[in-house]
């Protein structure tokens, strides 16, 4: 477990992390997904490594990022299990720790986020300093005015020539607000060219120009990948550089965002490295996680995890699948993945948490709400907070209000049941619960006792009993947050709260 230095013939490589913000398997043209096209990713998959089955453990944007930059299961992240956390000092990143084998670390747009990150007091980068002077005018409405790919190129500017590099690109697309209608007004695209419509939304033309517009903007984050991978190629470095393409968690639609479900920490994965990928072109079936990202990228810098100065990882290194040399002995690890969340979002009395844990394996994705009496995706009176606003999302609210599909609203913000069980390779919209079934009693048992064992192994508080705790720690979403988030100069109250939020903060402080 860990990671070790491993002897190469060659310099060790740049690395470049491209993570789009809120995307799902398989929405990427590489999987076969006609109606988005992200030539880059493809590229990328082409000339590389496609992964099958890359999962996150914690489908919300901060816990997911957390688990890639520490190599740990969000429940083992205390505090950083949470979405708006305040990130536990204890836990060190790779990215911190790159530098100490003289790499040159960065990043541009969206890093870790959303919540605080202090180290003695004073904020802390904890990927690296940001680089996001160049702006550009974007083709559609919400979509940000970073130019994502000039950024980098400033970044390979500012290292030293021979400096082995680390950039993460954080691209704040295809996250929401979309603008309406752009993927059709802008990308040239039909409703009609969306083979399928998941079954638990309405399939009518505001959802399916919802669909579009999401992937317009995987569109536009795949157009500045193409354009980093040319500056590395302009540069000569495009060689000896190991470029990953992923995204954080699943679309921010109802019953994906978020949530525990195939479609929400299913996430699409594509590695290329030109001098270090052995028999590109293959596609990967086993289980990868999160979590193995930090010890793959600690293991090519050559350092070790005792050097490393992080807390021990559960992820194991990816490099056997680069070097074509896996030879299944780590079966046992991947041949099933971990799910998991706490709180990720408010609105429930007390803005207590929706706690959940999962185990994907055999094709089948079991799953434990601990509180089911709760609601999963916020209280119906808050306006069901863990599930942006959309198109999709008022569709069917209405639908609900006008009596004409209660199904819909059931499968996005119903409340659940304790025990769920979908098999997934047939149903992947996880419609069919199959956990009531007498037949299926030996596979639940099976999947339960090796979920808590795994669990119990980990040190997770939910099993151990103490799961309380994560509805107990800060909430840095919270006015105070805002507030320290506004004294370190980020512009907060742009569509989030009002600096009269404050006054009550600025009076007590004064």
């Amino acid at each position: 477990m860990g990671c070790q230095p491993q002897n190469v013939d060659r310099p060790r490589p740049n690395i470049l992390f491209a993570i789009a913000d809120d995307a799902s398997f398989p929405h990427m043209g590489a999987y076969g997904t006609s109606w988005v096209n992200t030539p880059a990713f493809d590229r990328v998959a082409r000339e590389g490594l496609l992964f099958m089955n890359a999962y996150t453990p914690n489908a919300k944007c901060a816990p997911s990022r957390a688990c890639i930059l520490t190599g740990r299961n969000s429940w083992q992240l205390e505090e950083a299990c949470n979405h708006w956390p305040y990130f536990p000092e204890k836990f060190k990143t790779f990215a911190e720790t790159l530098p100490q084998a003289g790499y040159m670390v960065g990043y541009t747009a969206k890093g870790w986020s959303p919540g605080i990150a202090k180290k003695n007091g004073e904020k802390r980068d904890l990927i690296g300093n940001p680089f996001n002077k160049f702006k550009t005018d974007p083709p559609a409405q919400f979509i940000s005015n970073n130019d994502y790919a000039e950024n980098f190129r400033d970044f390979l500017e500012n290292k030293n020539k021979d400096q082995p590099f680390f950039f993460w690109y954080g691209s704040t697309e295809p996250h929401r607000a979309y603008e309406f209608g752009a993927g059709i007004k802008y990308g040239n695209k039909k409703t009609s060219d969306i083979d399928q419509v998941p079954e638990f939304w309405p399939d009518n033309d505001s959802v399916r120009t919802d669909i579009l517009d999401y992937a317009f903007e995987i569109e536009y984050f795949d157009q500045h990948l193409a354009r980093m991978i040319s500056i590395l190629e302009e540069k000569g470095l495009l060689e000896n550089t190991l470029v990953v393409v992923t995204a954080d968690n699943g679309m921010p639609f109802p019953k994906v965002k978020g949530q525990m479900y195939e479609m929400n920490n299913h996430l699409p994965l594509a590695m290329m490295w030109p001098e270090g990928i052995e028999d590109p072109g293959r596609e990967i079936t086993p289980f990868v996680n999160f979590i193995d990202f930090a010890p793959t990228f600690l293991e090519l810098a050559g350092i070790s995890e005792g050097e490393s100065g992080m807390q021990p990882m559960t992820g194991r290194s990816l490099i056997p699948f680069l070097r074509n040399n896996y030879s299944g002995s780590d079966n046992e690890y991947r041949d099933h993945t971990l799910i998991g969340k706490e709180r990720h979002d408010v609105g429930r009395p007390n803005d207590v948490g929706y706690p959940v844990r999962g185990i994907i394996k055999d094709h089948y994705l079991y799953v434990e709400n601990f509180k089911p009496e709760r609601w999963p995706a916020g209280n119906p009176e808050t306006g069901y907070l863990n599930c942006d606003g959309s198109p999709t999302k008022s569709v069917i609210l209405n639908q609900r209000r006008n009596g004409t599909a209660e199904n819909f609203w059931q499968w996005s913000f119903g409340k659940r049941p304790d025990v769920e069980l979908y098999k997934i390779d047939e149903d992947p919209y996880c419609i069919n619960n199959l956990a009531g079934d007498e037949s299926t009693r030996s596979i639940r048992e099976r999947l339960r006792a090796q979920l808590y064992s795994e669990l119990e192994q980990q040190d997770d508080p939910r099993i151990l009993g103490k799961g309380e705790i994560f509805d107990q720690y800060p909430d840095a979403s919270s006015a105070a947050g805002f507030y320290e988030r506004f004294m370190q100069g980020e512009n907060v109250t742009a569509g989030w709260v009002n600096e009269s939020d404050f006054e009550p903060i600025l009076k007590e402080k004064n």
